[in-house]
């Protein structure tokens, strides 16, 4: 069975957006943009909320984006490969190839998903995780840590529920993002 991985950047703080609801607070340089990409690259499935998908459909819509740099290529690239689900209830039409529309998260689908795929499936956004983590569904954790107090909105982490997690591994990398790896216990 394939894992469901929670990827977020956060700050140290635990909020992924700063006090105006952006996330370009964590542009990461050329070694933590390789990093995402390996572990973007590594799923073949990734599960967004509305607002983590339009964030990052650019990669697909936008190609100026994949002309900047071999490191945005490859990302846009990987992005692009895999297949995506959206839970949206406003979205009316997914602008992307390989992305498929959801009205609702339901835990059931998600593990079903997760007993077929043959590669692992990442779920991006917090609310969504949240969603996730409260069902059972988290195998993994993967969270950027970045050395910036925000004091912004929408936590990495669910604030109302308890999870006791094992870690795995860490990676620092030089300009202080950390990345740290957990599994649910």
């Amino acid at each position: 069975m394939a894992k469901l991985i929670y990827v977020s950047n956060m700050s140290l703080d635990g909020c992924t957006e700063d006090e105006r609801g952006a996330f370009d607070w964590a542009p990461p340089d050329d070694d933590v943009f390789a990093f995402i990409t390996d572990l973007m690259r590594s799923a073949g499935t990734y599960l967004y909320g509305r607002r983590m998908y339009e964030t990052l459909a650019v990669w697909e819509t936008d190609p100026t984006l994949a002309a900047r740099s071999d490191l945005m290529a490859d990302y846009a690239s990987a992005w692009r490969a895999a297949d995506k689900v959206v839970y949206s209830s406003t979205l009316a039409e997914p602008p992307t190839a390989n992305t498929r529309l959801e009205r609702h998260f339901d835990p059931n689908a998600v593990r079903a998903l997760k007993a077929a795929a043959t590669r692992d499936l990442l779920v991006g956004g917090p609310n969504l995780a949240a969603q996730a983590l409260a069902a059972g569904l988290v195998d993994e954790l993967a969270l950027f840590v970045w050395p910036v107090v925000l004091g912004g909105r929408n936590p990495a982490l669910p604030t109302d529920a308890r999870a006791d997690l094992e870690f795995i591994d860490e990676h620092r990398f030089s300009n202080g993002v950390v990345h740290l790896r957990y599994r649910p216990r």
